[in-house]
């Protein structure tokens, strides 16, 4: 037994000596030795700093779960944030960029007008061949005079575009069609527009719903007509107001508050004349003028008698050019009204338009152009023409006027069911004229 043990031993220590003997054998014991230190020092493994370690004890502890779940929602909020400010700074750009473009254009139109005046006023020229004569219909606009009214320069100069904007008069008495009237000016996307409140709540009412106002500074006249409240009362005012508005050398679009605007009037003007009006004729001839037969059968031979006859310019609705002919005429107007109360605006402004000079009376010298009457259309046309006429139900106006109905409010919603919402029968339960 003894010599066996020898043996064993003896053979133990020739395999011991063998093996460290070997650069193999000897290099995985290293690597042995120096990965059980690596392991002892570095439990969550050598390439996983302290950062990595602190952020999976927190992670594995209960309370900062919940901790990191609630910075990822206002992480979420604020980019929603970002999201709405881009888009408003975006709307903000294209309502830049369609003013810019207006302006563009207007100023290439008014060029053109620009040389028109120089060929016409400038050296006196020869005629030219015949049928290529054409007379100069644009006449110059006024020097712009800030001191007529410095606050209301101010407005204009932030409100409008090109010297030009859609300018209506109202008091609270009308609350429900002005709203219907600025909802759908704000949605076809025209900037250039201006209240002119005749009391103070219509005022406030524009300025809680973001509408550009004007409030006049106190005026007995003006603040007595707010009171009253009556419709022709503020039809006659509007001449007065809108005198100002000239002077400081703006053209403006005077629109009663019982319009529906589905388009940019802006881009339908000719601005060849002092005044475009709409008209309230309801076909090509009462609208754009007809030779009509006078007949009186005791003149005999002579019984029959021409004359021109066209359907009066309505006063709710037209663009006047900052020009002397243009103030002549509201001057005249405002004059004749406020020395005959009955008087009806309507009529006294196309009579100082229209009638010639004659003995014992001049008239006034301003060139004038009809609109037209399926694009600035009145409620006649709309309601006992174009409503029944499949091809003309499917033209789109300018704008719409309630002039010839009671029913105001109710017609206005209905036009903006058929031509903005697609309602095909919204126009239809109406009655042709103006029974209730």
């Amino acid at each position: 037994m003894a010599g066996r043990r020898d043996a064993l031993l003896s053979k133990d220590k020739a395999h011991s000596s063998l093996f460290f003997r070997s650069p193999i054998a000897a290099a995985v014991l290293v690597g042995v030795i120096v990965g059980c230190v690596f392991a002892f020092l570095f439990p969550h493994g050598l390439f996983f700093g302290p950062h990595h370690r602190k952020l999976k004890t927190r992670i594995s502890h209960p309370q900062m779960v919940s901790s990191v779940a609630c910075v990822l929602p206002e992480q979420v909020n604020a980019l929603k944030t970002d999201i709405l400010a881009a888009r408003e700074k975006n709307s903000e750009l294209k309502k830049q960029v369609r003013s810019l473009m207006e302006k563009l254009r207007m100023a290439e139109q008014g060029k053109g007008h620009a040389l028109e005046q120089v060929v016409v006023l400038g050296e006196k020229h020869k005629a030219g061949p015949f049928g290529t004569v054409k007379g100069l219909r644009t006449n110059p606009t006024v020097a712009p005079d800030e001191s007529v009214n410095p606050r209301l320069a101010k407005i204009l100069k932030d409100v409008a575009i090109y010297k030009e904007l859609i300018v209506c008069l109202a008091t609270y008495n009308v609350k429900e069609m002005l709203e219907l009237w600025f909802t759908n000016i704000k949605k076809v996307g025209i900037p250039n527009y201006l209240v002119v409140a005749l009391d103070s709540e219509t005022e406030e009412f524009c300025k809680l719903n973001d509408v550009p106002v004007y409030r006049r500074d106190p005026d007995k006249y003006v603040d007595s007509v707010a009171k009253a409240g009556n419709n022709h009362a503020v039809s006659g005012l509007k001449f007065r107001i809108l005198r100002e508005f000239l002077q400081l050398g703006y053209g403006v679009i005077l629109s009663d508050v019982d319009i529906v605007y589905l388009q940019n009037p802006f881009d339908h003007l000719y601005r060849d004349s002092d005044v475009e009006s709409m008209s309230d004729g309801h076909n090509n001839m009462t609208a754009y003028g007809y030779n009509d037969v006078f007949d009186e059968p005791s003149m005999g031979w002579a019984r029959y008698a021409h004359t021109m006859r066209i359907w009066v310019y309505n006063s709710g609705f037209f663009y006047i050019r900052p020009t002397i002919p243009s103030i002549e005429l509201l001057d005249r107007v405002a004059t004749r009204l406020s020395l005959d109360p009955k008087a009806w605006d309507q009529a006294v402004f196309n009579e100082e338009l229209f009638f010639p000079s004659h003995p014992g009376y001049d008239g006034v010298y301003a060139a004038k152009r009809t609109m037209d009457m399926y694009l600035f259309m009145n409620s006649k046309v709309l309601f006992k023409t174009v409503r029944k006429s499949n091809p003309l139900k499917k033209l789109k106006p300018v704008i719409v006027h309630i002039n010839y109905h009671p029913d105001k409010f109710e017609r206005m919603k209905a036009v903006v069911d058929f031509y903005v919402n697609g309602k095909q029968d919204a126009l239809d339960n109406f009655p042709d004229g103006s029974e209730w």
